[in-house]
């Protein structure tokens, strides 16, 4: 108890001493030394013996310019970051390279980017034999190179060596979902034959004509930048093409519920059921692609990208709050199951309870009504 009383009484000295500058003042102990590396000066370089290679190193940390100022008084007050530049040339569409793989990126969904792509094409001279708008793909017939446009035939010409006027050449293309959401990949591949063979090259397993390909490339590339810096238009009927379903069913399973029936891949139906979604006027909340869910709400209509409320309109309530639209919401969940080549569409109230029959209909019969 002595010694607890002896420290308590010494903790209360130190406490009551004048505003403890000794402890935490400038020239206390505990002090902030924040600011110390501004009395730092330059020292000479280090000096190696003659016999001993140098060998430069940069600093992975250098010192900025304003600090290391030799003149530099008082505290030192840390500049605000820089703002990020944002590139206002950045285009929509970009070349990516992998090892010998080259394609195009652009930052559009499928549906807007096939019917660019088979435009540039055909405006250039190619013939399309075989298209899928299904699967994302197209295939030009066979054709010399000049049978192209006149312009197209010289770019190739000049750019392509060994590539014979009489010979024969055809080109897969195929636009597929991007990694990113909303994105898309555009990839070319092509095939050769003799000229005046019949035969019916298939494509190969990689690259046919890795020069050819690139020049197809690079010419898609700046045809669509210029087309997106002038604003081109996006052939609706060709976007809605690209993601309809070969065929389109609507049933009921063993228990009598409603199930909508697509002939298509799961990347197709999955942008087509968005799209059909929006074309409705439903409102998607929130999405799932993982998972293949679209959550909905009935109560509301579908929000339109960058539609913000105007000012009168926000000031009088003409856009309702949360609590409002949690109020009469009639949410509902859209669900994409693959079923060998086709998929198969759902709608459930939550993960445990399928939705009415009559709702579940009235849903699936809109989807049905926006997809052909």
């Amino acid at each position: 108890m002595k010694r607890l009383g002896g420290l308590s009484a010494l903790a209360l000295i130190i406490s009551s001493a004048s505003g403890c500058g000794w402890i935490y003042g400038e020239d206390g102990y505990f002090r902030d030394r924040g600011s110390d590396y501004l009395m730092a000066r330059q020292t000479a370089p280090m000096q190696l013996p003659a016999n001993v290679e140098a060998k430069r190193l940069d600093p992975l940390l250098p010192v900025p310019a304003q600090v290391a100022s030799s003149t530099a008084e008082g505290e030192f007050e840390v500049p605000r970051p820089q703002p990020l530049v944002v590139r206002a040339d950045a285009s929509e569409f970009s070349l990516q390279k992998s090892g010998e793989s080259r394609w195009l990126v652009g930052q559009r969904v499928p549906g807007e980017v096939w019917p660019i792509a088979r435009q540039f094409f055909e405006d250039n001279g190619f013939q399309i034999a075989n298209e899928r708008p299904q699967i994302g793909e197209f295939v030009t017939a066979w054709q010399r190179v000049d049978q192209l446009s006149s312009a197209m035939a010289q770019r190739l010409s000049s750019r392509v060596s060994g590539l014979a006027a009489d010979a024969e050449t055809r080109v897969r293309v195929r636009v597929e979902p991007g990694v990113q959401r909303n994105t898309s990949e555009i990839f070319v591949l092509s095939a050769e034959r003799p000229a005046g063979s019949t035969a019916d090259v298939a494509f190969a397993s990689g690259s046919g004509n890795a020069s050819l390909e690139a020049a197809l490339l690079d010419e898609m590339l700046v045809s669509m930048e210029r087309r997106a810096e002038q604003g081109g238009s996006v052939s609706l009927l060709a976007a809605r093409d690209f993601d309809a379903p070969s065929r389109v069913s609507l049933s009921e399973d063993g228990n009598g519920n409603p199930v909508l029936n697509l002939g298509a891949d799961f990347d197709r139906a999955w942008s087509g059921i968005g799209r059909s979604l929006e074309a409705a006027d439903v409102r998607i909340d929130d999405l799932n692609r993982s998972l293949g869910v679209y959550y909905i709400n009935l109560a509301e209509g579908a929000q339109k990208k960058g539609e913000e409320p105007g000012f009168f309109s926000s000031l009088f309530g003409g856009k309702p709050d949360k609590e409002v639209i949690d109020a009469r919401a009639e949410r509902y969940q859209v669900r994409l199951t693959s079923v060998g080549d086709s998929v198969q569409v759902t709608v459930e109230k939550d993960l445990n309870t399928v939705a009415p029959a009559d709702v579940a209909r009235r849903i699936l019969e809109l989807i049905q009504e926006n997809l052909g």
